[in-house]
């Protein structure tokens, strides 16, 4: 039992040695020229690049933030707007509204059914 577990924990670090090898990181840049990269490949940066700096905080704001009347206010306008975009335009007085005919297919079926498709009514 105890030889198993000394056979699989050397096979793991062989394994793991193994793989290692696969992994150069910068071993590629220290190669001479004509064996590392390939030809037309840019160079690398002189400086590493910096990261974002992700734990920064935003400067403090000018405008302090809307009050509730102030939101209140907003809503209404952008709920306003919201129906006259999906209303449409108005008609003008004494005109009647278009309204769409329905597409037809040109095979002779209602707009509805689909090729193929049977259904019972």
């Amino acid at each position: 039992m105890a030889r198993a577990f000394h056979r699989s924990l050397w096979a793991a670090l062989g394994l793991a040695a193994a793989l290692s090898a696969c992994a150069p990181g910068s071993v590629i840049d220290k190669l001479p020229g004509d064996m590392g990269l390939p030809a037309g490949t840019p160079q690398r940066p002189a400086a590493a690049y910096e990261y974002p700096a992700v734990h920064d905080m935003p400067p403090a704001r000018v405008a302090p933030p809307l009050t509730e009347e102030q939101q209140v206010k907003l809503e209404k306008e952008l709920d306003a707007v919201r129906v006259r975009q999906e209303t449409g335009p108005a008609p003008k007085p004494g005109q009647a509204p278009k309204k769409k005919k329905p597409a037809t297919a040109k095979n002779g079926q209602s707009p509805g059914a689909q090729d193929g498709v049977k259904t019972n009514p």
